[in-house]
């Protein structure tokens, strides 16, 4: 097959690349190769054409098929409008699909914007707006949430968004069964173009958008793959939402494609179901969030499963207690990896050779030799080793600004490049990391991180709310808990009715308060911020 040069697009307007001088050296060190995703797929199908790639529903899919039903999609999106440099938002659950119509729109030359299942309209107008998004991939539908009426509305609203695809039933819109087509050549697009586009965890109102090059973003799932010791051997269960970084890369699909291991799926991470798809695909390696594991662990006492075949536990998202950490080998037989990282690049994995000591105590060491880490005091200066700190990082997969976000990027990144994670961390002299905290804004509930920002704003719209304040307070499965504390003009509002009205306002689910309490005034500062600190200090101790 032939190929053909993407013509220039404005998709990189507001992109922020890594400096041409650093570029060189990643590429001159091998961290860069100049491949691009799509060509993970392509190699892996020309050398094991006959391998298992995907499983699905119907069977296993080798890599020879996948390959050629990969291209089939990429000349069916380019069929109905999607060009080189075009933006297309996806929100799908975990299913096979979700792998044809990523390789689909890479080989179109397209800008996959990756969503979350749990996303509502509040975060994917947002992205749509930001992203230029020109096409919408959705499912029909989850038990309680349609999809299409969620499109329907998108495009009364955004007239740039010229197609929905529709997994399922498509009602006005395209089948993305019958997205399909044939052709002589495809787009290839360079390898330090935007591959991708991911969704911040969000510190500050509105998640920002992440853009990976097919430089860093093969290095990133490449390497990690080594360091997991993925081999072709090896089965990997999408257990988290693929759109996360963590399983789509860390090693996750792209990985386990880049070594030409198979790759599986479960949409209901629940012990029954997991356990369910761990034993039917022989899976070796899946990755999930502390409160899963914890859960995990915990429902081998009531759960009949086969789980012999799984090697490898990834946890990440956010710290797991050293207890839980201890408990992982005895429940899962599964070796424990902790991965402390971030979509915005830097990752740290314990290794597999580590002391267990070292695994369950340290969420890891940074995945690349080129990775630059500094721990700073809030002036910035660099704390003595073992000491706690701010956690900055640059390196050959660390992005260097937000997409579209200037003024954010003046204060979440140094002058010279260092991007301000807000993690609190200690390292100690073997390198490894020990996160201690959050220093930005934000809640981290059962691995998702959540905008106190964002949440206060809508908490705000409320007609009986005066001032807020959402908060985190302690929680033994979720790590934290989303509190929101409201000073109110007359009846408080119940949380029930709170939610529907946060519902209404489009805002995703798993970003709703899970308590509710009232008070007078909210305690400030001296320098007139709401003092968050004093807050959780006084609703936890009420708990």
């Amino acid at each position: 097959m032939t190929s053909v040069s993407p013509a220039p697009g404005t998709h990189r307007d507001g992109f922020v690349p890594i400096p041409a001088a650093f570029a060189a050296a990643y590429r001159a060190a091998g961290y860069w190769t100049g491949d691009t995703l799509g060509d993970l797929l392509r190699d892996a199908a020309r050398q094991w054409p006959d391998r298992p790639a995907l499983h699905t529903a119907d069977g296993v899919r080798d890599y020879a098929r996948l390959d050629t039903e990969a291209d089939a999609r990429a000349h069916g999106f380019r069929a109905h409008g999607i060009t080189p440099g075009d933006r297309v938002l996806v929100q799908l659950p975990n299913t096979p699909e979700f792998v044809l119509v990523l390789f689909g729109l890479l080989r179109a030359g397209a800008v996959p914007v990756l969503a979350l299942p749990a996303h509502r309209r509040a975060e994917i107008e947002h992205l749509a707006r930001l992203s230029g998004a020109v096409a919408y991939v959705i499912a029909d539908r989850t038990t309680d949430f349609d999809y299409r009426e969620l499109a329907a509305t998108l495009q009364r609203q955004l007239p740039a968004l010229r197609r929905v695809f529709v997994q399922g039933d498509p009602g006005p819109f395209v089948n993305l069964n019958t997205v399909t087509g044939h052709g002589d050549s495809l787009p290839t697009p360079e390898s330090g173009d935007i591959a991708l586009m991911l969704v911040s965890g969000g510190t500050t109102g509105l998640p920002k958008l992440i853009a990976r090059t097919h430089d860093d973003y093969v290095y990133n799932a490449r390497h990690s793959a080594a360091v997991c010791a993925l081999d072709s051997g090896d089965v990997y269960l999408v257990t988290l939402p693929a759109a996360h970084n963590f399983p789509l890369a860390c090693p996750g699909i792209l990985g386990a494609i880049a070594v030409g291991a198979s790759v599986a799926f479960t949409a209901d991470p629940s012990p029954e179901a997991a356990f369910a798809a761990i034993a039917r695909h022989r899976a070796t390696v899946t990755a999930v969030v502390p409160p899963l594991a914890q859960l995990w662990c915990a429902a081998v006492d009531w759960e009949e499963a086969d789980l012999s075949s799984l090697r490898l536990l990834q946890v990440g998202g956010a710290r797991l207690p050293d207890v839980n950490a201890r408990a992982v080998h005895p429940a899962l037989g599964a070796r424990l990896q902790q991965v402390f990282g971030m979509a915005e690049g830097l990752l740290n994995y314990t290794r597999l050779d580590d002391s267990d000591e070292l695994i369950c105590t340290t969420q890891g060491r940074p995945l690349s030799p080129a990775d630059e880490l500094r721990v700073v005091d809030p002036e910035g200066r660099d704390v003595p080793p073992g000491e706690e700190g701010e956690l900055l990082v640059r390196g050959p997969y660390t992005i260097r600004g937000y997409y579209r976000a200037p003024e954010h990027n003046a204060r979440a990144f140094t002058p010279d490049g260092y991007y301000r994670s807000g993690d609190l961390v200690r390292r100690p002299p073997t390198g490894h990391l020990i996160v201690s905290g959050r220093l930005k804004d934000v809640i981290n509930r059962g691995g998702e991180n959540i905008s106190c920002d964002e949440l206060e704003e809508h908490l705000l719209a409320h007609p009986a709310v005066r001032h807020a304040a959402a908060i985190g307070l302690p929680d033994p499965a979720l790590g934290e808990k989303v509190c929101a504390v409201l000073v109110v003009a007359g009846p408080a509002p119940a949380l029930t009715d709170l939610k529907r009205f946060l519902t209404a306002r489009g805002l995703a689910p798993y970003k709703f308060p899970d308590l509710l309490r009232t008070t007078a005034t909210l305690p400030v500062t001296a320098v007139g911020k709401i003092d968050k600190k004093a807050l959780r200090a006084t609703f936890t101790d009420a708990e």
